[in-house]
C-alpha cells in the first residue's frame, strides 16, 4: 500500500517561484510514488483575511489552475477544497484540548508570521491555533510525509506532539509525519528582504507575463556596493544568484558568473538578463498550460469537486475512528 503525502497552500492569491521551490517541484514529482493529497486551504486563509471573504472564494481557481499548470495531474493526485470536508473542523475542536496557548505562541512560524502582519496583541485567535488546524488536515488524511520548506518545519512538529498526546491518551491510530523538505533553500524576495510574498510585493508569480518578469527580474535587489561592472561583487545572500542557484540548470555556468562576478568584470545587468532567459524559459510552459486550464473554468470546478468528494471520504474514515477512540461513536440505544 502507497504512503501518503499531504500539502498544499493557503488560496490568498496566486502562487509564485517561493512555493514551486519550496514545495511543488517535490508534489509533481511525488505524485505517483506517493497518494497525493493537495489541499486548497480556504478556512486557514480566512484566519488572516476574515473580512475579504471574496478575495479567499476569488483565489480558489487560480491556486487551482496553478497546480494544474506546473504539473499536478487530477488522475495522479486529488486536489481538495479544505471548506468541503467538514470533518476537519471537527477534527480541530478534538485536538485543540491536547495543545496549549503557551505552545502555539511559542512556535517559531507563528511568531514570525505574527510579527510580519504586525498582529502584536491583535492577533486572531484562529490564526494563532492555525497550527492545530494543520494537524487536522495532516492526521484527517492520515498523512505520512509533508511536503515543506524549512520554515514550515515547525507546523510538521507541532502535529507529530498533537498526534503522540492523542495516540497516548486515546488510542495510537493517528501516523506521525515526516517533513519532506525540498532540495533548494528558501527563496528571497525580489527586494533580498525576507521570503518571497504577495502581502510583501517581492514575489514573481507563477502566471504572471513575460513583461512582468522581466520587469520584475531589472528592479532586483543586488550587492548595493556593486556600482561599477569592474568592481569585485559579493555573491553571498545576493538574490541574483540565489534565484540561479535555485532554478539554473546549467550550475557549471553558475559557478562560473559568481567567479566573475566576484573577481570583477561582471555587470548587474548581464546577470539579470541570464536570469530572466532562464526563468523565462521554466515560466513559458506553466504560463501556456495555465492559460489552457484558465480557459475551461467548468472542468477545473468539477476535478475540484470530485478531489473534494473523495477527500472527504478518507477524512470521513478516519475521523470515524477517532470518534471511537474518545468514545464519541454514541447511538440512542448506548448514551449514558
Amino acid at each position: 500500500m502507497k504512503q501518503t503525502i499531504l500539502t498544499g497552500d493557503r488560496p490568498t492569491g496566486p502562487l509564485h517561484l517561493g512555493h514551486f521551490v519550496g514545495s511543488l517541484q517535490n508534489r509533481v514529482a511525488l505524485q505517483h510514488e506517493y497518494e497525493t493529497f493537495v489541499l486548497i486551504a480556504d478556512v486557514q486563509a480566512l484566519t488572516d483575511n476574515a473580512e475579504h471573504p471574496e478575495k479567499v472564494r476569488r483565489n480558489i481557481l487560480e491556486v487551482a489552475y496553478d497546480y494544474l499548470a506546473v504539473g499536478i495531474s487530477p488522475t495522479a493526485a486529488t486536489i481538495v477544497v479544505q471548506s468541503l470536508v467538514p470533518e476537519l473542523a471537527e477534527l480541530i475542536m478534538y485536538f485543540l484540548n491536547l495543545v496549549s496557548v503557551s505552545r502555539l505562541q511559542r512556535n517559531p512560524t507563528v511568531k514570525d508570521e505574527i510579527r510580519q502582519r504586525g498582529f502584536d496583541q491583535s492577533v486572531p485567535a484562529g490564526f494563532l491555533v492555525y497550527p492545530v488546524s494543520q494537524a487536522a488536515d495532516i492526521a484527517g488524511f492520515n498523512a505520512h510525509l509533508v511536503p515543506v520548506g524549512e520554515d514550515q518545519v515547525p507546523m510538521v512538529e507541532q502535529t507529530v506532539e498533537i498526534v503522540r498526546r492523542f495516540n497516548r491518551t486515546y488510542a495510537p491510530i493517528l501516523v506521525e509525519p515526516q517533513a519532506l523538505l525540498s532540495h533548494s533553500s528558501r527563496l528571497v524576495g525580489t527586494d533580498g528582504q525576507g521570503k518571497m510574498s504577495k502581502s510583501l510585493g517581492n514575489a514573481i508569480f507563477l502566471s504572471d507575463t513575460t513583461d512582468t518578469v522581466r520587469e520584475k527580474v531589472r528592479g532586483m535587489f543586488t550587492d548595493p556596493n556593486h556600482l561599477h561592472v569592474e568592481q569585485p561583487g559579493t555573491v553571498e545572500g545576493n538574490p541574483l544568484f540565489v534565484y540561479l542557484d535555485a532554478f539554473d540548470p546549467d550550475k557549471t555556468l553558475v559557478e562560473d558568473l559568481k567567479q566573475r562576478y566576484q573577481a570583477g568584470g561582471l555587470g548587474d545587468v548581464t546577470v539579470k538578463n541570464h536570469l530572466f532567459d532562464v526563468l523565462e524559459t521554466l515560466l513559458q510552459p506553466i504560463r501556456a498550460r495555465r492559460e489552457e486550464y484558465a480557459s475551461d473554468p467548468a472542468e477545473v470546478v468539477r476535478i475540484l469537486r470530485d478531489g473534494s468528494e473523495k477527500g472527504r471520504t478518507r477524512v470521513a474514515e478516519m475521523v470515524n475512528r477517532v470518534r471511537e477512540a474518545m468514545q464519541l461513536n454514541y447511538t440512542f440505544r448506548n448514551v449514558g
